[in-house]
């Protein structure tokens, strides 16, 4: 997603290599630079020619680090990459907006040889760090007074999200910054990238989404009320728009889980904001959305983990939020639910866990809550009940 940090990410392992050697072996250029204005990929051959003529003690002898910010802006530049990854002692880093370059596009220009990252908004972790108040100890050794502090801030980051540069910024200059980053995605990401003609449709399905976090989308029922709605725009164009939206990482769309590709394809995916101050910042309504902004967090945080997620409808109709299967890990069914403290909002969530555990067997039932307040009313035998800040800042188990 755009503004997440990935320049600032490349200069952290910029940083962090130039701690353990030389200055010289961790190079970094940001092809953004007005000075590189320009540059051709022939002139990439030329710098590094003019490089290991300054460092001839280098060349073939140590490892350097490039690392190349924007290279999208350098038409080409794949092929010298690739020339320079197998006749030098290298290694190479590059980070592009997704405008002109999308991940999967890298892998297949690199011909397999490269690993992406996704760089996010923060992590409630990151959040917390930050602001230097990550806690030091497991949660069972947290003093009141940091748990306090913790649950203070997780229901701030419920509302504000993570992205770095709208830390600490008033409400209103928050809302405007987050809708501007939302507007150069579609008009940067989407209309510019793929010519989208159909510019106001596209809003449309991008506020929808955003104020309907963790709902249910269908795009036969999206094309529906976009005609009800005077947009004239065919089925494929939208289908179209919804999956420039996921490329461009503003949105995340998940699957019910199942092993039938074809019931993946039939049922309605539930969409979750890449971050969850969007919520806020698209919901004029005024509503707290606590619940779904609680959501949002984690599944994004089982993004980060690297699990594959699908909802669970059970054959009796009822519904799990999050099945996360995990390489290497037992399989999770989780439930969210900011308020249990209604005993059939409690039997609800937890009948619905029980039984989507019977037809995934082996998976961990664990159900998620807002804060300490919610967990003293949601006891449930053979339920891993516990606020959700304590599972994010848990040592993921992947």
């Amino acid at each position: 997603m755009r503004r997440a940090g990935k320049t600032t990410f490349l200069r952290q392992l910029r940083d962090a290599r130039r701690a353990t050697v030389p200055p010289e072996q961790a190079v970094f250029l940001g092809f953004d630079d007005d000075r590189l204005e320009g540059l051709g990929v022939d002139q990439l051959g030329f710098l590094l020619e003019e490089y290991y003529r300054r460092h001839p003690a280098l060349r073939g002898r140590k490892t350097v680090l490039w690392l190349l910010d924007e290279i999208q802006l350098v038409a080409g530049w794949e092929r010298f990459v690739r020339r320079v990854l197998d006749t030098e002692a290298v290694e190479i880093v590059v980070s592009g907006s997704s405008a002109r370059m999308l991940s999967r596009e890298v892998h297949t220009s690199l011909r397999g040889r490269g690993l992406p990252t996704v760089v996010r908004p923060f992590s409630f972790r990151e959040y917390l760090r930050h602001r230097g108040e990550e806690p030091d100890r497991e949660p069972a050794r947290w003093t009141a007074a940091m748990r306090s502090l913790v649950e203070k801030r997780f229901r701030e980051f419920l509302v504000e999200g993570g992205f770095p540069e709208t830390q600490g910024l008033p409400a209103a200059l928050r809302i405007e910054l987050l809708q501007n980053y939302v507007d150069t995605v579609l008009f940067r990401d989407i209309v510019e990238r793929y010519q989208v003609s159909q510019v106001a449709a596209l809003r449309w399905l991008v506020r929808h989404c955003l104020r309907n976090p963790a709902g249910s989308v269908s795009v036969h029922r999206l094309y529906g009320d976009l005609r009800a709605q005077g947009h004239g725009v065919a089925k494929d164009a939208l289908h179209a728009m919804f999956g420039h939206l996921l490329d461009a990482f503003l949105l995340s769309a998940v699957p019910i889980a199942t092993d039938s590709e074809r019931q993946r394809n039939s049922n309605p995916r539930k969409v979750y904001p890449v971050d969850p101050g969007l919520i806020k910042a698209f919901d004029a309504s005024g509503r707290a959305n606590l619940g779904h902004a609680l959501e949002t967090v984690v599944m994004n945080e089982l993004e980060r983990r690297g699990a594959d997620v699908g909802y669970v409808k059970t054959r009796g109709g009822l519904e799990v939020d999050m099945l996360a299967r995990y390489p290497a890990a037992d399989p999770e069914l989780i439930q969210v639910c900011a308020d249990p403290s209604a005993p059939d909002t409690l039997a609800r969530e937890v009948r619905a866990l029980r039984a989507a555990a019977e037809e995934h067997a082996g998976a961990i039932q664990r159900l998620l809550v807002l804060d300490r307040d919610a967990l003293t009313l949601a006891h449930a035998p053979g339920v891993d009940v516990q606020p959700a800040y304590e599972w994010l800042l848990a040592p993921p188990n992947v």
